[in-house]
């Protein structure tokens, strides 16, 4: 089969060497030694221009071909002008830029295409939506100044933005095109005015987005959101070191996100919420030495469930809410929650990190919705399942505490009388207690005033210990209340006596009907 034709009147020398270094794949290197900033490509002179619409004629002619090798594109050091506009084609070469320049729009929407890679490049804008990358997706290391399109897209390799540097549409720099391909000076205009106002402030929009292979986003410089929304990393997602900053959306938005394992840290940054609403993480969700600040909620992990949740930034501030998921094991400390945090319909089987249960009660405390009983009974079904029962009975008094503030004056003061006495039933050795002081001063007092017998015809000896321990009792089991008749002030201790037998009483039968009740498992 003879070589194709170039479908062009003239063709500059850098287009000339790529045709006919297509059909065996051959690298063509435009770059001046180690040349690798990109940034720079505006200025670059003839020698270097290749139009988008030359490639885009070599990966969509098959007939471009003529040996028994593998074509492909595979470029470095270009300054590649207008759009390469691949959109709804069929590729089946690979596509490899490195170190270029490209002054337009790279758009691969509803295409079908073996590998891309792009490596330290400098491009307007890359769009991939509902694309289908038979192998790696790979922008490591460049430029993309009005941000990334990756919305229900398919990769079944892996997907690198590593190093990458991303804008968003927002923010798109214009230049005026110049006459002619070789003399452009840089980006051409915004796509702009049928983009929503919110894709404006995201850098990447990848919902939906499934990459059956990892995702690689470290140390990714992101001016604008991230929105993850429904997409799926079957491998996994790693943003370790990467730095996202925004004004007003979130920072990560990646709602029913579902993924292996998703790392957050070792200094990822977030300057806005990073929101992970009913995502579902096979894995460790980590935060371990991120830096993450918000004006509101930092953190809205709300509805999701993961195998583990670390949660150890190097800071963090703002609220933080984990209301209504279900964790494996949280592994968290004090300081993972300087503001306010959501724990209502939280669950978890294990605890770890260096937090004590004054620090957890604290920690139950900062709820802003208030007296809340389910992060009380989890935290004291989590106390007993580990064999802690006394650290499980003080998170149930510390929950009747909390309930007490929520009652009015009435329920306030019999709540009070309750815990004074008996600990709400979780401290019955208060009742102990009480009855020994009252038993030891009303021995003394009627040890030293002891009162008159009624019953004259008959001879009785006086015992002032259990003529108290009698008046203690709400049903008199000695007789003593019968026999002998109290006078003077001593009167009102006997009846003072008798009050708070009935109250210990009451108390103790509240107290143990509460204690012996099933508890309720989260």
């Amino acid at each position: 089969m003879g070589r194709s034709r170039p479908p062009f009147r003239r063709l500059t020398p850098a287009e000339r060497r790529l045709w006919d270094a297509y059909p065996t794949g051959a690298w063509v290197d435009l770059r001046h030694g180690r040349e690798t900033d990109s940034s720079s490509g505006g200025t670059w002179g003839r020698s270097r221009v290749v139009r988008a619409e030359v490639i885009s004629a070599l990966v969509l002619d098959r007939t471009a071909g003529g040996s028994s090798s593998v074509p492909g594109v595979r470029l470095a050091g270009a300054r590649i002008a207008g759009d390469l506009n691949l959109s709804d084609a069929t590729i089946e070469t690979k596509v490899h830029l490195l170190d270029c320049h490209i002054a337009g729009t790279v758009s691969l929407a509803d295409a079908k295409t073996r590998g891309v890679r792009l490596r330290r490049c400098d491009v307007l804008h890359f769009r991939a939506s509902r694309a289908t990358v038979d192998g790696l997706l790979d922008l490591d290391g460049s430029v993309v100044h009005a941000g990334v399109r990756l919305d229900n897209a398919h990769v079944t390799g892996q997907l690198r933005l590593s190093g990458t540097r991303l804008g968003t549409p927002g923010a798109m720099p214009y230049r005026a095109p110049a006459a002619a391909p070789w003399e452009l000076g840089g980006w051409n205009g915004p796509e702009g005015s049928e983009e929503p106002r919110t894709w404006e402030s995201v850098a990447l929009w990848a919902g939906g987005l499934v990459v059956d292979g990892s995702a690689f986003l470290r140390d990714m410089r992101a001016t604008g959101g991230l929105r993850l929304i429904g997409a799926r990393f079957s491998s996994g997602l790693y943003l370790q070191g990467a730095v996202v900053t925004v004004g007003g959306t979130p920072a990560v938005h990646a709602d029913h996100l579902q993924a292996a394992a998703a790392e957050l840290g070792a200094g990822f940054t977030a300057d806005g919420t990073v929101r992970l609403r009913g995502a579902r993480i096979g894995g460790v969700l980590s935060f371990h030495g991120a830096v993450l600040r918000a004006p509101g909620r930092v953190l809205h992990l709300s509805h999701m469930q993961a195998d583990e949740l670390i949660l150890l930034p190097e800071s963090i501030e703002g609220e933080v809410n984990l209301g209504y998921s279900r964790l494996g094991v949280l592994f968290d400390r004090p300081e993972s929650y300087p503001g306010d945090v959501r724990l209502n319909g939280l669950t978890y089987e294990s605890l770890r990190g260096p937090a004590t249960l004054a620090d957890r009660l604290s920690w139950l405390r900062r709820d802003p919705g208030g007296y809340l009983p389910q992060p009380y009974e989890q935290l004291a079904a989590y106390c007993r399942r580990i064999g802690h029962e006394p650290d499980a009975r003080r998170v149930l008094l510390a929950r009747q505490r909390a309930r007490r503030r929520t009652l009015r004056l009435p329920g306030r003061l019999w709540g009070r009388l309750l815990d004074g006495l008996v600990g709400y039933g979780y401290r019955p050795w208060l009742a102990g207690l009480w009855a020994a002081l009252l038993l030891a001063t009303g021995t003394a007092i009627f040890t030293r005033w002891p009162p008159h017998q009624i019953g004259l015809d008959e001879s009785r000896h006086f015992n002032a210990f259990v003529y108290t321990l009698d008046l203690l009792v709400p049903v008199s089991v000695f007789e003593q209340r019968g026999a002998w008749e109290p006078a003077g002030w001593t009167q009102w201790l006997a009846n003072g006596l008798v009050a708070a037998g009935w109250i210990l009483a009451t108390a103790l039968i509240a107290g143990a009907s509460r204690l012996l009740r099933p508890s309720s498992t989260p």
